[in-house]
């Protein structure tokens, strides 16, 4: 489901075509993408580009990630700024930025939802799996910066809070949309998210990932980085 994307911060993109990204036209190594280039890849190139690498989940402690934060000073928490960006029927406004009515479609489950009440915002990405993957070694700043990335509208969704629990910290190796209609779009954006913040996959999550893949379009894959 697409939403308009709310940039948190503005930076230029530059687009580096696959080929482009991997050697210099001296034959040297070209430098590794920063924050704020973009990336268009097939799925199967993003897929193949991202580290594996085995997971670490010492240490982790959700309060690690500070969420729902009111980055633009408007009232409205990310939370709120994803259900407004995501709703099929618009909410209503009150007060503190509290959200009444309004419908929702819940992508993993394939259910609408009236009323906020009944969502959860998904990382798309689980705080848990994203510190596994690489996020032990950011700062306080980055980890905040990921947690309410309003950035690529792929990184959180409104879902039913029944789909966000059973999916939990889990990652395609153990988990995937009940919906089947949708699992080619989490695979793409699994791969997404994993790639604008340069996070890696570990061998299970890779196999799983890559037995998805090949029975989904190999759709370009366009990400801007995050770091």
């Amino acid at each position: 489901m697409a939403r308009t994307a709310v940039l948190l911060t503005a930076a230029a993109a530059l687009v580096i075509p696959a080929a482009a990204a991997q050697a210099s036209p001296a034959g040297n190594p070209a430098p590794a993408p920063r924050a704020g280039e973009t990336l268009t890849q097939p799925l199967q190139v993003a897929l193949k580009a991202l580290t594996i690498a085995d997971e670490d989940r010492s240490g982790y402690q959700r309060t690690s990630f500070k969420h729902w934060v009111d980055a633009d000073k408007d009232g409205c928490t990310t939370r709120a700024e994803v259900l407004k960006a995501e709703a099929l029927a618009a909410p209503d406004q009150g007060s503190k930025c509290k959200l009444s009515g309004g419908r929702w479609y819940s992508e993993y489950d394939d259910q609408y939802v009236d009323g906020p009440s009944g969502l959860d915002i998904d990382h798309r990405i689980p705080l848990a799996e994203a510190w596994d993957s690489g996020a032990n070694h950011w700062s306080t700043a980055e980890r905040q910066a990921y947690a309410n990335d309003l950035g690529d509208a792929r990184a959180l969704i409104a879902v039913t809070a029944r789909s966000n629990r059973s999916k939990s910290d889990q990652d395609p190796s153990t988990w995937m949309p009940p919906a089947e209609g949708n699992r080619c779009e989490y695979v793409s954006q699994w791969i997404a998210v994993k790639t604008r913040w340069k996070l890696t996959i570990d061998p299970s999550e890779e196999a799983a990932l890559a037995e998805n893949a090949t029975r989904c379009p190999n759709t370009p894959i366009k990400v801007q980085l995050a770091r």
